[in-house]
């Protein structure tokens, strides 16, 4: 019999485990955004005007994000029946392979447009993986946490996030020095094969977890044989899913607005050089790696209301003065609004949507509903915001303002959403050990490896 490690390690070794599959999956995931509207644009969409090319490339940017709710579905699906732990390793499987295959696509003067046709088939494959591994990931590091440090001990699910943002921006930097005028050529690839290595990495840490997800006993299968867990969560809690979408538009439209759409602006309408909004991007993802814990620790001990509230108000302050100092060219200025925006308003909303998200939910269909509910969110909110954004430039003759009123608007419904939403848990430190005895999952560790072990 393997012998398997105490709570205290377990609760460490999930928490770190979800950290690195969120770092690979959103590495792989957000290097799409980076390249898309000053690589893809003429490598894949050349035949059309400047303009159109990157809505083309927004758009294939978007469809990733059509696709995460399915693999939310999917995935979520089989979280809920055989466990987080192998589904969460098909996810980073295929995310790696999917983005590889980015870097290997010839472009259009090559294949014509059977280049832009496999760009958005991959790009749908990238959505789909990263689409089950946010549920399985905050599930497994939500339900390993001690109690009173749900939010602290999952908030690696969304540090990933900033390290994957950081480690994007950086290899994309690197090689834009490295390779120079012929980064877009060929350099731009590099950072899309080496995903293989991460995947190879990610697999080794993943495997030493212990899987946290028990199957529900004879009788409650009985009841709900006939029902997939989706169908009992919303059956559950209707309003989740609006609730969620509403909770989620701060987070979305700050960091997207922010790292994606304002480094095509920056480029494309006012003539800065790329460099400018990557290493803002580099500096946002480095504070995220100790803004997100703070919040998470903060929302442990006073409640997650406070921490989305306080999050609005800074959003909605910031949206203007942002783009001033961007259309200004002020490093200071848009560094300064950048944080603002990104670790302190979206770090305080995505530092507390584990615990929060995940507790809407019944313990027996809390996958399918949290991972299905969250990513819809990231479809309708979160993959054509660039677009909508860009979009919004086109109607106002080249300006800004439209955007930063988009912004805003997206920062205050999050926060009205959360004054008024009833849950106890906005107010209170959620916790969901109370409900793990649903599924007969021990809080000792070790229980749950001599059942491991015996079956």
């Amino acid at each position: 019999m393997t012998k398997i490690q105490n709570p205290q390690v377990q609760a460490r070794r999930a928490a770190v485990s979800s950290f690195a599959g969120a770092v690979i999956e959103w590495y792989d995931f957000l290097l799409y955004g980076l390249v898309a509207a000053t690589v893809f644009n003429t490598q894949f969409f050349p035949d059309v005007s400047p303009a159109i090319g990157v809505l083309a490339a927004f758009a294939t940017f978007g469809v990733g994000f059509l696709f995460r709710p399915l693999g939310g579905l999917v995935f979520g699906h089989y979280g809920d029946r055989i466990g987080r732990k192998r589904t969460l390793v098909i996810t980073m499987t295929i995310m790696g392979f999917a983005t590889a295959g980015i870097g290997m696509i010839p472009n259009f003067e090559t294949i014509g447009w059977l280049a832009p046709l496999a760009l958005v088939l991959l790009r749908a494959v990238q959505g789909f993986a990263v689409g089950g591994e946010w549920g399985g990931a905050a599930l497994m590091a939500v339900e390993s946490a001690p109690k009173g440090k749900k939010a602290l001990y999952s908030s690696g699910v969304q540090i990933g996030f900033s390290v994957g943002l950081m480690l994007a921006t950086a290899f994309v930097t690197i090689m834009g020095n490295v390779a120079g005028d012929e980064f877009v050529e060929w350099g731009w690839r590099i950072p899309f094969i080496s995903s293989i290595v991460l995947v190879g990495v990610g697999l080794i840490i993943r495997s030493k977890v212990v899987e946290t997800f028990e199957a529900p006993a004879e009788e409650v299968r009985a009841e709900g044989k006939h029902k997939l867990p989706i169908v009992n969560a919303i059956k559950e809690n209707p309003k989740a899913f609006f609730q969620i979408i509403g909770l989620r538009l701060i987070e979305l439209f700050t960091m997207y607005i922010v790292t994606t759409f304002a480094l095509s602006y920056s480029v494309n309408t006012l003539g800065m050089d790329n460099s400018f909004m990557l290493n803002i991007g580099l500096i946002v993802g480095a504070i995220g790696m100790i803004s997100i814990p703070t919040f998470a620790y903060l929302s442990d001990r006073f409640g997650r209301r406070k921490i989305y509230l306080a999050a609005s108000v800074i959003g909605v302050l910031s949206s203007v003065p942002f783009f001033i100092f961007l259309e200004a060219g002020s490093l200071v200025g848009v560094i300064v609004f950048s944080i603002l925006l990104v670790n302190v308003a979206h770090d305080m909303a995505v530092s507390v949507q584990q615990p929060l998200i995940t507790q809407m939910f019944g313990a027996e269909h809390r996958n399918s509903g949290a991972g299905v509910g969250y990513q819809v969110a990231s479809a309708i909110a979160g993959g054509f915001t660039p677009f909508i954004a860009a979009a919004l430039v086109g109607f106002g003759g080249g300006s800004w303002y439209l955007v930063a009123a988009y912004l805003a608007a997206g920062c205050l419904i999050s926060g009205l959403v959360a004054y008024f939403m009833k849950s106890s848990g906005m107010e209170d430190a959620p916790d969901i050990a109370d409900e793990r005895s649903a599924l007969s999952i021990p809080d000792d560790a070790s229980e749950l490896a001599g059942r491991v072990s015996q079956s």
